[in-house]
């Protein structure tokens, strides 16, 4: 991959969704009921879009999204559009304690058919007002067309031989940051659930019944992302956030980064890493020793989107100069641990709650490193 040159990196940094208006969901409500046809929703989600764009640029956040205002699910909106891939069993539906990720089949070859982010893209960079600020474009990861199902969500026929597969699949990629790159993006995030399931053990045993070998998978994985990356232009900035699952406050996975700490920090070649650290959850500081020192930087989630709650300050510094015996100081930021609404419905806080959060991830941002 070519080297990026000058990192997009903010000290307060944020993972992207945002809890949706009210007027998004009625819009949503009257789309699925026929009542409302696509281009009157596109129009909501812009005014929408234009105040959440408003909204982050006046909490000093640089990196600015769309808050996935036009997406139910953060990756099922972006996967659908690529040649080959079908949505299957959809269970995000009804009681949160039963519900589960839904799942993707390949079905045929996969094919990068139109470009998927650009329009979107465009829209937010029409929105910007402050000249520091830069749109963050957050598309799923590759690894989510392959974890969940595994060999037996992959039509046999297309891909008798799964490198074949992974190839395609990091072409897609290839094809889309391509199509970013030319509209002038230059930050895009990949979120990733699957590289952090897999230092859960729970998970790593589902893995294991569907046949794959857990201590080879993340090595694969990075190997995806890299080839998905490979041809970014040297002025796009690549961040990956790594994800344990986020429905209406609740998760799917427990579990140190240990297990992936050595590839995933030394291998992957991106700019930035998202981790969640909101809790017991997330384990020690200790995978860090890994991150190479230079130019990559940390973004420690110690605010928790899950609770409107805010945390103890003097705690989550703490926190921070803990990490740093691990790895350089000037190489860790700080932000809230994942999204606040990686589905339509949101997580359990309101809307003054989640830019508290914000807000507050800026006051430490100040005491630890000092105003910018």
């Amino acid at each position: 991959m070519v080297a990026t040159t000058t990192p997009l990196i903010h000290r307060t940094e944020h993972v992207g969704s945002f809890l949706r208006p009210k007027e998004i969901h009625q819009a949503r409500k009257a789309f699925f009921a026929n009542e409302l046809d696509a281009a009157a929703l596109r129009k909501v989600e812009d005014a929408a879009v234009k105040e959440v764009v408003a909204e982050q640029e006046a909490a000093g956040l640089r990196g600015i999204s769309d808050g996935e205002f036009r997406r139910e699910y953060f990756h099922l909106d972006f996967l659908k559009h690529v040649g080959g891939v079908t949505v299957t069993k959809n269970k995000l539906v009804g009681e949160k304690a039963e519900a589960a990720p839904p799942q993707l089949t390949v079905t045929g070859k996969l094919v990068h058919e139109n470009p998927i982010q650009v329009d979107d893209y465009l829209f937010v960079k029409s929105c910007l007002s402050c000249p520091d600020s830069v749109v963050k474009v957050a598309i799923p990861s590759p690894t989510m067309v392959h974890f969940r199902g595994g060999r037996a969500a992959i039509d046999i026929s297309s891909y008798p031989n799964l490198d074949d597969f992974f190839e395609d699949l990091a072409q897609v990629y290839r094809d889309e940051i391509a199509a970013l790159a030319k509209a002038g993006c230059t930050y895009i995030q990949l979120d990733d659930t699957n590289l952090a399931y897999l230092a859960s053990e729970e998970m790593r045993q589902g893995a294991i019944e569907r046949g794959e070998d857990v201590e080879t998978l993340p090595k694969r994985y990075v190997e995806l992302i890299n080839a998905a990356l490979r041809d970014k232009p040297a002025n796009m900035t690549a961040a990956i956030h790594l994800c344990r699952g986020n429905f209406r406050s609740r998760h799917f996975a427990s579990g140190g980064y240990e297990p992936v700490a050595k590839v995933l920090l030394s291998e992957l070649e991106v700019d930035m890493y998202l981790l969640e650290y909101d809790d017991e959850r997330s384990g020690g500081f200790e995978p860090l020793r890994f991150l190479p020192k230079g130019k990559k930087v940390v973004t420690l989630g110690l605010v928790s989107t899950k609770t409107g709650k805010l945390e103890n300050k003097a705690d989550v510094i703490a926190r921070i100069r803990e990490a740093a015996k691990y790895a350089p100081l000037e190489q860790l930021s700080v932000g809230p641990q994942c999204g606040f609404a990686s589905t339509v419905h949101g997580n359990e806080l309101t809307k003054e709650e989640q830019w508290a959060k914000i807000k507050f991830c800026q006051e430490i941002v100040e005491e630890v490193w000092g105003k910018k």
